[in-house]
């Protein structure tokens, strides 16, 4: 994976391919295999089930940024909000697009969501372009004054200043030097540039959201003391589902993402386990009457989410 993100580029940078249409496949590749280290190394790797040496998963970790990324912040959003809260609102912050589109029932609904069904998708193209601009900023400042930094002993300043490198080491290498030795003009390099970036948000939107924003998830919210009706591990498996589960090709591009109420239940588990471990979830689901979402293939869990988008644009109550 990381062969696919890196070769294309040095193919380009090194002058083997002028034609201005193959330089704008490379890019796209770049895209394809920026979604899939996310997918397939950095997740595994920043749950620390990549590896059994936690010096492999910080490092494997860090590939995050070489995609734009922060893996400090993506830790906090992902492993502490997000599988801890999964569709709580307020609290996961992948069902929080701000006002632009409404992945949970229970936030306000606009005209212009009515058609978010349509306009997402492209949404959800926009979605590396935030970590590479304000994104990370924001969040960190954001998880300072939740106490989350403090919670996971970081040091402001000297992840600030981390950050800050990172991110100009990232542009000096994916877009100044093209912008100086590619041969095509530099408003190609900045389209390509673009291009790269929505095909993997693009993709990521598209494995991501779905095994949670969908017809069959719950959307619990916690009591007047903070408490969720169930315990965390009941509260999964009526929030995820998953998809593709005899697909190996596309399991291997996800990193076993298709089967992400397995990741969910066992998030340190490496994902080349899923497979075997959600027989017996799907066996303990069904001997207990819980539910165990999956969808057959890919398409299929897209259509429900496409559905649900809609639903949620078009009804306060879904």
């Amino acid at each position: 994976m990381l062969l696919i993100y890196i070769i294309p580029y040095v193919i380009m940078m090194s002058g083997l391919l002028t034609n201005t249409w193959a330089v704008f496949g490379m890019w796209i590749i770049m895209g394809v295999a920026m979604a899939g280290i996310g997918f397939s190394i950095m997740h595994d790797a920043n749950h620390g089930a990549y590896s059994k040496n936690q010096n492999v998963n910080k490092y494997l970790g860090y590939l995050i940024n070489i995609v734009g990324g922060s893996a400090i912040n993506w830790k906090i959003q992902h492993n502490v909000l997000h599988h801890t809260y999964t569709n709580v609102d307020g609290m996961d912050e992948d069902i929080d697009p701000g006002k632009l589109m409404r992945l949970s029932p229970h936030r306000k609904r606009y005209k212009l969501h009515r058609i978010q069904h349509i306009y997402g998708w492209g949404l959800y193209g926009l979605m590396t372009f935030l970590w590479i601009t304000t994104k990370d900023f924001r969040q960190l400042y954001r998880y300072k004054k939740m106490g989350l930094t403090k919670a996971q002993n970081i040091k402001m300043p000297a992840q600030l200043t981390k950050l800050i490198i990172a991110k100009v080491v990232y542009y000096t290498i994916f877009l100044v030097l093209p912008l100086i030795f590619l041969t095509i003009a530099w408003w190609q390099v900045l389209l390509f540039f673009i291009a790269m970036h929505f095909t993997a948000g693009l993709i990521l939107g598209c494995v991501f959201q779905p095994a949670h924003v969908m017809p069959s998830a719950k959307y619990p919210l916690p009591d007047k003391e903070g408490n969720l009706e169930n315990d965390w591990a009941v509260h999964q498996l009526y929030t995820t589902t998953n998809f593709s589960p005899k697909s190996k090709i596309l399991g291997w591009y996800v990193g076993g993402l298709n089967y992400q109420i397995e990741h969910h239940l066992f998030p340190t588990i490496c994902h080349v386990h899923y497979k075997k471990i959600s027989k017996i979830v799907k066996e303990t689901a069904e001997e207990f009457g819980l539910p165990y979402h999956s969808q057959p293939n890919f398409f299929a869990a897209i259509a429900l989410h496409a559905r649900m988008l809609r639903d949620l644009g078009k009804y306060d109550v879904v």
